[in-house]
């Protein structure tokens, strides 16, 4: 079976301007959300309208926009978003995160919720780091065809959502509590041209997994106290939940002596060729260290 996919990995479409109109409308969900999606989230929605999820919310936008596309045709301009816009939405539904909004020259995308990821941090910055590769390649033609530069600017952040009523047409209302998406939303606008900026919420979820570059406290508009925040730099090295357990260093399993008899008790029997069965519960994650 090949039913899974390496999130490590970036998707890489088509560096190239569309040349023909787009079949996308951005104002109905259901034609830009993969099949396979869609089913997921109708066959979820029942049991998340009206919940409360934790997620993480990603914004990403188009530097300098209203400068770069002053003196282009109305239609290079809407083939060069067409293309960027088809650029963020693979790489965000490869990581199944959905488009909860389109803004202008960007989008607003969010990774837990409908879909349950407990690694939504995870595949938020993934998405970035992906979108980013790829809008850097794309950016390459554009320079070539209309001597521009493209740039993007991404911001997240984690935190609690109510998830609303998800209609038969895709179309979600969340009503984010707190500054969820406010902040992902001024970090976004605050990050560097080809970059990305990230909360303090979303930095403690997916640390062991990237590589971070603090960037200090800073005040953000709206937001009454200063927020640690950091740039995401590229993936790290570990790539599983129990090989950030090992990073950080594993509890030793003390007071288990009877247990550990038994054990062995079961090994001696093992290597004198009598054959045995042993069954060990515990939490998710659990990893004895010796």
């Amino acid at each position: 079976m090949a039913c899974g996919h390496d999130l490590s990995k970036p998707v890489q479409p088509p560096p190239q301007v569309p040349a023909q109109e787009s079949t996308i409308d951005y104002s109905h969900p259901y034609s830009y959300t993969p099949k396979h999606l869609a089913e997921k989230i109708l066959a979820s929605r029942a049991s998340v309208e009206g919940e409360r999820k934790l997620v993480t919310v990603l914004f990403a936008d188009v530097v300098n926009s209203t400068a770069i596309f002053e003196y282009l045709d109305p239609e290079d301009v809407h083939n060069i978003m067409d293309g960027c816009i088809r650029i963020l939405l693979d790489n965000v539904h490869f990581y199944e995160g959905t488009i909860n909004q389109f803004r202008g020259d960007g989008v607003m995308a969010l990774f837990g919720a409908p879909i349950a990821h407990e690694d939504h941090a995870q595949r938020a910055c993934y998405s970035a780091l992906s979108i980013q590769n790829a809008i850097k390649t794309y950016a390459t033609v554009l320079k070539k065809d209309y001597d521009i530069e493209f740039q993007m600017r991404v911001g997240i952040n984690s935190g609690p959502v109510v998830v609303g009523a998800i209609g038969d047409d895709l179309r979600m209302d969340y009503t984010a509590e707190g500054h969820t998406s406010n902040l992902a939303s001024r970090l976004e606008g605050m990050a560097k041209p080809d970059s990305i900026m990230v909360s303090n919420e979303t930095y403690r979820l997916a640390e062991e997994f990237f590589r971070f570059q603090p960037l200090g406290q800073m005040n953000i508009r709206g937001i009454s106290r200063p927020q640690d925040t950091y740039e995401l730099i590229s993936v790290g090295t570990v790539e599983t939940r129990i090989d950030a357990s090992v990073a950080k260093g594993l509890t030793r399993w003390v007071g288990r002596s009877r247990s550990m008899n038994k054990l062995k008790e079961v090994y001696a029997k093992i290597v004198s060729d009598r054959g045995q069965v042993v069954a060990i519960a515990g939490e998710p994650g659990v990893r004895y260290s010796q």
